[in-house]
C-alpha cells in the first residue's frame, strides 16, 4: 500500500469515527431534550401548539349570555359516546341490560323512558309530527318499524290510536287478520265491541302476527297517537320509533327554556395538580351543586362574574364523582356521577370533563341517565353515569350559562 493509500484510509476512518460520535452525542442531546420536555409539561403544550385546536362537537348559539346549544341542530344520531359501558339491573321483576361501546349513538341504548317527565316531553311527540318534519312517507314504513307496536293488546291499542274503537275490523287488516289468528272472526263488527273478550287482554299483537307484512298506515289514526298513550311505551328504543333519532330537539313539545339569571365567565382552566378546592358551584341534584373537592386531583373552570361568583370553580367530573340517583336505581354505577351541573334541564348534566392549559380551553360533555316508571312505586333514575358524549368548548374569557341553583359557597 502506498503513503497516499495509507493517508486516505486513515482519514476515511477518522471521519466515519467522527461521525459516529456525532450521532451518539446528537442522540443523547435529544434524548435529555426530550426527557426534559416531558417531564416538566412542555412537550404537551408543543403539541398542543402544533395540532389543530379541538372544535367543540354540539353546534352552539354564541351570545353575551352565554353559548346555548343550537336545537335546530341537535340531534340525537349525532350524539356520540365516546366511552364503552355496560350494566345489567332488575326493574319490573325482571333483569336488563345495557351495553354501549365507544363510537356509538346513544339513541341504540337508550330509551324513550330514560326522558320521561324531562323538560323534552318526548312522549307527546307523535308519528305524524316526525313525518312532516323529516319528510317521510308513513306508508314506506313497516308496523315492525315502530317497535312499541311488538307490545300493544288489542284493548292498550283501541286507548291509544283515536277513533279506532269505532272502526269495523276488516277496515283494520292487521287487526282483522290477528283476529282470525285468535279463531275470532269479526269482521264487520267494530273493534271497540271486542275488547272485553278475556284472551285478547294479554295477547300482543307482536305474538300473533308478523308486524313486518304491514303498513304503518294500515292501522288509520296511528300517526296521530302521542307515544304516551301506548303500553310500555317507556321501553322503546329512540331509534324503535321512525326517524326520531334524526329529529332536531327545536321540534320537541317541551324545548328547554333555558334560566339565564345566573351567568359567568370561564376565567381560568387549571389541571388536576389543582387540590382541595371548597369553593365549588358543581355537584349534583341529590348531592347539591356546592360539593367540595377534597382531593389531589381537581382540575376545574375558574369562574369570574359578580360579586361573591368571582373565584367560584366548576369542578372537572373527570377526576371528582358525587352522589346521583333515587329510588331502587341509585345503587347503579355504585350510585356515583361525575360532578357538574343540569343548566339545560334534567335530560342530562352537562360535565367539564378536559382540560387544557396551554390552549386554555376545556371541553365539557354530556351525561345521561337510566329512569324507570314501577308499578304502586313510582319513578326512579339512575345516576348520571352514561358518558361522556361531547357537549360545547369553552375558552377562557367566554360567557357560560350555569343555571340553577344559584348558590355560592
Amino acid at each position: 500500500m502506498t503513503q497516499q493509500q495509507e493517508k486516505s484510509n486513515y482519514q476515511f476512518k477518522s471521519q466515519k469515527s467522527s461521525q459516529f460520535r456525532y450521532f451518539i452525542l446528537l442522540g443523547l442531546l435529544s434524548f435529555l431534550f426530550l426527557h426534559s420536555f416531558w417531564k416538566y409539561g412542555v412537550l404537551n403544550q408543543v403539541i398542543g401548539f402544533i395540532l389543530p385546536k379541538a372544535q367543540a362537537q354540539v353546534p352552539v348559539i354564541k351570545s353575551p349570555n352565554g353559548f346555548l346549544p343550537d336545537w335546530s341542530r341537535l340531534k340525537f344520531s349525532n350524539m356520540i359516546i365516546s366511552e364503552d359501558g355496560k350494566v345489567t339491573f332488575q326493574a319490573n321483576g325482571r333483569n336488563e341490560t345495557r351495553i354501549w361501546k365507544s363510537g356509538q349513538s346513544i339513541a341504540t341504548f337508550l330509551k324513550l323512558g330514560d326522558f320521561e317527565d324531562t323538560e323534552l316531553s318526548m312522549e307527546k311527540l307523535n308519528l305524524s309530527t316526525i313525518s312532516r318534519t323529516q319528510g317521510i312517507r308513513l306508508n314506506q314504513l313497516r308496523l315492525s318499524d315502530f317497535q312499541l307496536m311488538n307490545w300493544q293488546t288489542l284493548p292498550s291499542l283501541s286507548r291509544a290510536v283515536p277513533g279506532l274503537n269505532n272502526r269495523l275490523v276488516k277496515d283494520v287488516k292487521p287487526l282483522d287478520d290477528f283476529l282470525k289468528r285468535q279463531g275470532i272472526f269479526a269482521s264487520n263488527r267494530k273493534i271497540g265491541n271486542l275488547l272485553q273478550i278475556p284472551r285478547l287482554q294479554r295477547i300482543r299483537l307482536g305474538q300473533s302476527i308478523n308486524l313486518k307484512n304491514y303498513r304503518i298506515t294500515d292501522i288509520p289514526g296511528i300517526d296521530q297517537a302521542a307515544f304516551e298513550r301506548f303500553a310500555y311505551w317507556q321501553e322503546s328504543f329512540i331509534n324503535g320509533v321512525p326517524r326520531l333519532s334524526d329529529l332536531s330537539w327545536n321540534n320537541f313539545p317541551g324545548l328547554l327554556n333555558v334560566d339565564l339569571s345566573f351567568v359567568g365567565k370561564v376565567d381560568l382552566v387549571l389541571r388536576e395538580i389543582e387540590a382541595n378546592r371548597v369553593r365549588t358551584i358543581s355537584g349534583s341534584y341529590q348531592q347539591g351543586f356546592n360539593v367540595p373537592c377534597l382531593q389531589d386531583n381537581c382540575a376545574h373552570a375558574e369562574m369570574s362574574g359578580i360579586g361573591r361568583s368571582t373565584g367560584v370553580q366548576w369542578i372537572s367530573g373527570k377526576y371528582q364523582k358525587v352522589r346521583g340517583g333515587f329510588g331502587v336505581l341509585r345503587v347503579l354505577n355504585n350510585g356515583q356521577e361525575p360532578t357538574g351541573r343540569n343548566p339545560f334541564g334534567s335530560a342530562f348534566k352537562q360535565v367539564v370533563w378536559d382540560i387544557d392549559e396551554s390552549t386554555g380551553s376545556m371541553q365539557t360533555t354530556m351525561f345521561f341517565r337510566i329512569c324507570k316508571t314501577i308499578p304502586f312505586i313510582g319513578r326512579t333514575c339512575s345516576p348520571y353515569f352514561i358518558g361522556p358524549v361531547p357537549f360545547i368548548q369553552y375558552r377562557e374569557k367566554d360567557p357560560i350559562i350555569l343555571g340553577q341553583p344559584h348558590s355560592i359557597p
